[in-house]
C-alpha cells in the first residue's frame, strides 16, 4: 500500500464566493454538477457520507467567516455573540424536527449526547440497560462500561437480523420488552429501565420503525433513548412532540450538511428534571448542597457554557439549512437520495452478482445495504478488516462502510447529491 501522504493529494478550493450573490442563481443539478460546491479531491469517489459527513463550499465559507470573525475579538464574540447564533441554530433545528425550541440543545456528537443522558441516572443494582446486536459500537460500549461498574446495573441485548420485515422487528421487540418486565418486575423496588433504540442504524444502514418501538417502550413503562445519528437531513417528518421519545439525539455533520462535530439532543420537558449536568459540568450548575439552592437550572442554560470550544460547528446548522432551502429543501434532496440509492443498490447487486439487503426498499432512505462478493465463512478479523479498508481507501481512493452482519458480508453506500449510478 502507499503510504497515506502520497494517498491524500492536495485539493484546489474553488476561488470564495459571496453567498448572497450565490443564493440569487439557480443551484447546480443534483449529480456531478453539484460537486463543484464540495471541496473533494477530484479522484475521490465518496460513497461513505453517512460517517463523517460531507461540508459544502457554501456553508465552509460561512463557518470561515464566523471563524474569522471569533479570531478577529474572541472576547467579544463568545462572550456576546455566540449564545445568540447557537439559539438561531436551535430553532432552525428545533422547527425541523418538530420540537420546541427550549426542549434541544447542541452537543458535539450522538454519542456525547447518549453518554449525557445515561450519566444523568442514578442507577442501582437492579436497573436494565437495553441494547441490540446492531447497537452502534461506542454506544454498545458505553452500556458494558456501566454495567461494569458500580452499582453493575444489567446490561440486555435484543437481536434484530436482515432480511426482515417491519412487522417481524415490532412482534419481536415487543416480546422482548415484555419478557424483561414481566422478569425483573418487582412492586416493593422501582428499577429504572432504559431502551436504547436506533431511529436509522449504522451497520446496516436501515431505517427502524421507531417510532412504534417508542410506543412500545412507553406502555411498558421503559424509558427510550433514541439513537437518530443519521436521522436529521435523511429522515423526513420527523414530528418528535407527536412521537415523543424520552430522550432523542441526532448528528447534524453527517446528512445535514453542518460542519463537524455537531448533534442536537431533544430532551422533552416531562424529562428534563432528569438532566442535572451535561459532560464537562458547567459553570451554571446548581447544587443541593449550596445554601442559596433554589432547585436546579434550567435545561437550556445548563449547555450553555461547558468549557472553551469552537463554537462554529455548533452554529454551522445555520448555513447548512439555507445552503439546503437553496437546493430546493428537505423533501427534494431527500427524493433524488433516495432514487439514487434504489438504482445505486440494483446496479451493484448486477456487478457483484449478490443481493440485496433490503430488495423491497422498505428499510432504505438514502443509505443502501449490498452483499459482497466475499465468502461468508471469512470472519470479521482485524485482518480482514484492515485489507478491505486500505484497498478501498488507499488503493482505489474509494470509501463506503463494509461490515458483516447475519453471517454475510455488506457494504453500506451513502447516496448523496454529488453520485450518480
Amino acid at each position: 500500500m502507499p503510504p497515506l501522504e502520497s494517498a491524500v493529494p492536495l485539493v484546489q478550493i474553488p476561488p470564495v464566493v459571496d453567498l448572497e450573490e450565490l443564493y440569487k442563481t439557480p443551484p447546480p443539478a443534483f449529480g456531478h454538477d453539484m460537486l463543484k460546491l464540495f471541496g473533494f479531491d477530484p479522484e475521490y469517489v465518496n460513497l461513505n457520507n453517512g460517517s463523517y459527513g460531507s461540508l459544502p463550499l457554501p456553508v465552509r465559507l460561512a463557518c470561515d467567516n464566523w471563524t474569522t470573525e471569533i479570531e478577529s475579538n474572541p472576547d467579544k464574540f463568545i462572550r456576546y455573540k455566540a449564545h445568540h447564533l447557537v439559539n438561531r441554530a436551535r430553532e432552525r433545528i428545533a422547527q425541523l424536527i418538530g420540537a420546541d425550541v427550549d426542549e434541544c440543545v447542541i452537543v458535539n456528537n450522538a454519542s456525547h449526547g447518549i453518554a449525557t443522558v445515561l450519566r444523568n441516572f442514578s442507577f442501582k443494582e437492579d436497573d436494565v440497560l437495553i441494547g441490540a446486536n446492531t447497537t452502534y459500537g461506542s454506544i454498545s460500549k458505553s452500556l458494558k462500561y456501566l454495567g461494569d461498574i458500580p452499582p453493575h446495573p444489567t446490561v440486555l441485548t435484543y437481536g434484530v437480523h436482515f432480511p426482515t420485515t417491519r412487522e417481524t422487528i415490532l412482534e419481536e421487540f415487543g416480546q422482548f420488552i415484555r419478557k424483561v418486565r414481566e422478569e425483573r418486575d418487582d412492586s416493593h423496588q422501582k428499577r429504572t429501565f432504559i431502551a436504547i433504540i436506533d431511529a436509522i442504524t449504522s451497520h446496516p444502514g436501515v431505517l427502524m420503525p421507531w417510532k412504534e418501538m417508542v410506543a412500545i417502550c412507553r406502555d411498558a413503562g421503559i424509558y427510550s433513548l433514541v439513537d437518530a445519528a443519521h436521522s436529521v437531513g435523511q429522515e423526513l417528518d420527523l414530528n418528535l412532540s407527536e412521537a415523543k421519545p424520552d430522550f432523542w439525539i441526532s448528528n447534524c455533520h453527517k446528512w445535514l450538511y453542518a460542519k463537524r462535530g455537531c448533534a442536537v439532543l431533544y430532551v422533552p420537558k416531562r424529562n428534563q428534571h432528569i438532566i442535572k449536568s451535561p459532560i464537562p459540568t458547567p459553570v451554571e450548575y446548581h447544587s443541593p448542597q449550596d445554601e442559596d439552592y433554589k432547585g436546579p437550572q434550567e435545561f437550556v442554560r445548563l449547555f450553555d457554557w461547558t468549557g472553551t470550544i469552537d463554537h462554529v460547528p455548533h452554529i454551522s446548522p445555520i448555513a447548512a439549512l439555507d445552503f439546503r432551502a437553496w437546493l430546493g429543501g428537505e423533501h427534494k434532496i431527500n427524493e433524488y437520495t433516495h432514487n439514487l440509492a434504489i438504482e445505486g443498490g440494483k446496479y451493484l447487486v448486477k456487478r457483484f452478482g449478490t443481493t440485496l439487503l433490503d430488495p423491497e426498499g422498505s428499510f432504505t432512505l438514502s443509505m443502501v445495504n449490498v452483499e459482497l462478493p466475499i465468502p461468508g465463512e471469512i470472519k470479521e478479523t482485524a485482518e480482514a478488516l484492515t485489507l478491505i479498508r486500505d484497498t478501498l481507501c488507499l488503493k482505489w481512493n474509494v470509501y463506503a462502510a463494509f461490515f458483516r452482519h447475519n453471517e454475510k458480508w455488506w457494504v453500506r453506500c451513502s447516496a448523496q447529491i454529488y453520485n450518480e449510478v
